[in-house]
């Protein structure tokens, strides 16, 4: 007989990395004192891995707007939206996102990562699902839950994802999936190469831009809106996690198949409704999205910034105005002797290994957001040069 905990066992590399010091995650925050730091053990650090891009979530406006909502509505919503959680503060944030998107229906979710779950009731197992191999993993789970097969194109290989569609039974239906930004890289998805083969093929896109909504763009609508082809997209998902500074999602999309989601996403049907102050959080931020664009350029001019001056260093980094800037390591180990490195230095990356990134791809991921001031991007930078003189990475 097969004890079925007999798997719950962690690789031996894990009692390693604990016992050289080196690692990197579950590093709990004491306070975040704002301005782009974080207290962790009684230090003082720069928070160089946190996804909250424009400063919102510790914005004094938007903070208010939580705590006003917790003291009218309470802090839960007590059920889920089917049944008895929805409020008339989630309709008035799904009708101002449909405005700010430019689409005709939004519904909103507790959890970004539930938006993407949430693309599963548009497959099935008959669909052609095709993806871009570093789709984040809610969608991968999407289509396991689907019971969907997904077909994996290589990153931005529109020749690859051509191949899949002409392999795809012509009798199924066509669903791409992409990320508007891919998280890992900061590396923008190719919209009109995938726009152009949708056309060709009669496929459905949907693009995730948890990473790219309030950041890129005119209006700060996303990839899409950045590419000129906001049309091509026919489902878009976000989340509230990154540029908003609170929790939550949303799928926004044509308004018939948002109402065919709200009654059969399992995600959506059965998860509790999201909290009225993370729902008024959502809608302070999109406020100050919709009146400040200064803050998106600010995020853009600091990461070109950083990502340049890293690239000068030696590393390998792609530079550019994406806030996500990769540090390519390589091996894992040496990534989390980086990543050690540069704690000790006083600032806080994220190591990101398989599955995470593809294997031998191990990488330091560095956030730029809003909040962080000159003299943070110069210690960040140092940070890198000495470790990585250090770790003869340059």
């Amino acid at each position: 007989m097969v004890d079925v905990f007999a798997k719950c066992r962690l690789p031996e590399t894990y009692a390693i990395v604990r016992e050289l010091g080196v690692y990197p995650y579950y590093r709990a925050v004491d306070e975040r004192p704002g301005g782009g730091e974080v207290v962790i053990g009684g230090r003082t650090l720069v928070q160089a891995g946190s996804s909250d891009y424009l400063g919102l979530s510790g914005d004094e406006r938007v903070v208010e707007a939580a705590v006003a909502a917790a003291r009218r509505l309470g802090t839960g919503s007590g059920g889920s939206r089917l049944s008895n959680g929805s409020l008339a503060l989630h309709e008035e944030l799904e009708g101002r996102l449909a405005a700010f998107l430019r689409r005709p229906a939004v519904m909103v979710t507790s959890a970004g990562y539930l938006a993407n779950l949430a693309l599963a009731g548009l497959m099935g197992p008959r669909d052609a699902v095709i993806g871009d191999a570093l789709v984040h993993a809610c969608l991968i789970d999407a289509t396991r839950l689907a019971g969907a097969r997904l077909r994996r194109y290589r990153h931005n290989d529109p020749a690859h994802l051509e191949r899949l569609l002409e392999a795809a039974d012509p009798r199924a239906g066509r669903l791409i999936v992409t990320e508007g930004m891919f998280s890992t890289s900061g590396a923008l998805c190719d919209l009109p190469g995938i726009a152009k083969l949708a056309r060709a093929h009669g496929a459905r896109v949907v693009m995730d831009s948890a990473h790219d909504v309030g950041l890129l763009g005119a209006g700060g609508r996303g990839a899409a809106e950045h590419h000129g082809l906001e049309q091509a997209v026919d489902v878009q998902t976000l989340t509230f996690s990154k540029a908003f500074g609170t929790i939550g999602g949303a799928v926004a999309g044509p308004r018939d198949v948002i109402a065919y989601l709200r009654h059969y996403a399992r995600p959506m049907v059965f998860t509790a409704a999201l909290s009225p102050p993370c729902a008024a959080a959502a809608l302070a931020a999109l406020e100050v999205i919709t009146a400040e664009p200064e803050r998106r350029a600010r995020v853009r001019a600091a990461a070109a910034r950083v990502s340049g001056e890293l690239a000068a260093l030696g590393f390998g980094v792609l530079a550019g105005d994406r806030p996500v800037v990769a540090v390519p390591v390589g091996d894992d180990l040496l990534c989390f002797r980086l990543w050690r490195e540069l704690f000790e230095a006083g600032v806080f990356t994220t190591a990101m290994i398989p599955p995470g990134v593809p294997p031998g791809e191990a990488l330091i991921r560095v956030s730029v957001t809003a909040a962080h001031t000159g003299a943070q991007l110069d210690r960040i930078v140092e940070a890198f040069a000495v470790a990585g003189r250090r770790l003869g990475l340059l």
